[in-house]
């Protein structure tokens, strides 16, 4: 089977954590979107249509996809489906030949018939593929659409559960010696190249609990269910509560609840974590904590892009962007948003809601971030330290998202120098 996930034009909805990523890409549960329906179907040659200025780097990840081919997806015969839709069984197809599936008014999924396809650019392609589906049968597509951030955070327990099937491991070679596991068994995936040490706490009562290849549990860390742990994921003492998915190759430690560690980050030492998406790259400094319920328990806002977006919900914590780096006892308030190779250095008070991209909260001011290339030197020394690259091509990626997010700095700055004259006039 043949299938082409495309972006629709909400992609701008999940800033900062597609910036640099298809929206098919973020992680919820186990899985991203497209790795879940690679593993659950069988897919012999796969497609997308994305943001043009993510192509380069997409197709340095991912060579053997065809990506914004008008010529590919012309054939006909291959299923279109919508990038943020998750679906809500795995076992039946979202639509036939002939049929549509939609979710409200949004369509989610379409077959391509035989010389269907003609468009080339991305406006073109999310209003051609809106007119496929309403020239076929109306079904209703199930499962849901992701809106927002939070939307990946609030469905990781539930797609944690439903992901365990697709990937467990039979632990009969893992050794009990000296940890307790609470609750079933069955419930319990462990990789038999993981390393779990003595006086580990496993609890599957309220969800499994998945631990893969590489990853490196240390003494004293309670992992609660569901909760997952990546490829060569590194626990130091941590308290890992219901609604986690950390790696692959994260280092963790302190108490993480209901939050999404993409990969490639770092929270090692003490510190709170709480219904947060920290994606690729970042680096939270030691006894940092986030926020993520108001002292009023009202409803959060969150300031997507420097705009605040409401989320009719109470629980909300931060959002981080790729090579974003944190001090030590950095303070996020609750529904943060901080973009792509933003640094924190923070003055003891709690930072801003919004750090813009490639900016610098600098004791207790929002600054110009550092130039461009020592931003990129920092990304090369990250990830050589983890045996990658920052390539040339990643390089230009970011000069493309640096020109894309002036307007945002812009505006940041300008908020900010007016506090700061509004916070003077009040002192005198």
């Amino acid at each position: 089977m043949q299938v082409c996930f495309w972006e629709d034009e909400t992609a701008e909805q999940f800033y900062p954590l597609a910036l640099a990523r298809p929206v098919f890409e973020l992680v919820c549960g186990r899985y991203s979107v497209r790795e879940r329906l690679q593993r659950a179907w069988d897919l012999t040659e796969w497609g997308a249509v994305i943001r043009p200025y993510l192509a380069a780097v997409y197709r340095e990840s991912e060579p053997d996809t065809r990506l914004n081919d008008d010529q590919w997806l012309n054939q006909g015969g291959i299923l279109l489906l919508n990038g943020r839709w998750i679906p809500g069984t795995l076992t039946e197809l979202p639509c036939q030949p002939g049929e549509a599936a939609w979710i409200e008014d949004e369509p989610v999924a379409a077959w391509l018939n035989d010389g269907e396809w003609t468009q080339s650019t991305s406006t073109e392609s999310r209003d051609r593929i809106r007119q496929i589906a309403e020239s076929r049968r109306r079904v209703d597509a199930g499962g849901q659409l992701l809106e927002r951030p939070w939307d990946l955070v609030d469905r990781n327990s539930r797609q944690l559960v439903e992901d365990f099937p697709l990937g467990a491991f039979h632990s009969q070679r893992f050794s009990r010696r000296g940890v307790e596991i609470l609750g079933s068994e069955k419930q319990l995936s462990i990789s038999p190249l993981a390393d779990v040490e003595p006086f580990v706490v496993i609890d599957t009562r309220s969800g499994p609990v998945t631990i893969e290849e590489g990853a490196r549990i240390k003494s004293f860390t309670r992992l609660e269910g569901p909760c997952h742990i990546g490829r060569e994921t590194h626990v130091f003492r941590g308290q890992i509560t219901a609604g986690s998915t950390i790696g692959p190759v994260c280092r963790v430690g302190g108490e993480i609840e209901n939050s999404i560690m993409h990969g490639y980050a770092n929270k090692y030492h003490a510190g709170f974590l709480g219904h947060s998406y920290i994606c690729p790259w970042v680096n939270i400094g030691a006894q940092s904590g986030t926020s993520d319920l108001k002292f009023d328990y009202s409803d959060v806002r969150v300031p997507l892009a420097g705009d605040l977006v409401e989320t009719n919900r109470k629980k909300v914590g931060s959002f981080i962007g790729d090579h974003t780096k944190t001090a030590v006892n950095s303070l996020f308030d609750t529904g943060s948003a901080v973009g792509v190779m933003a640094m924190v250095l923070p003055d003891g008070d709690v930072i801003p809601r919004h750090v813009p991209s490639f900016s610098r909260y600098w004791q207790g001011g929002l600054l110009e971030g550092w130039p461009l290339e020592k931003m990129f030197d920092i990304a090369r020394t990250a990830m050589s330290r983890r045996g990658m690259d920052f390539s040339s091509t990643q390089e230009m990626l970011f000069r493309l998202l640096y020109a894309q997010t002036e307007d945002e700095r812009a505006k940041a700055f300008e908020r900010a120098k007016h506090h700061r004259l509004q916070s003077n006039r009040d002192a005198a």
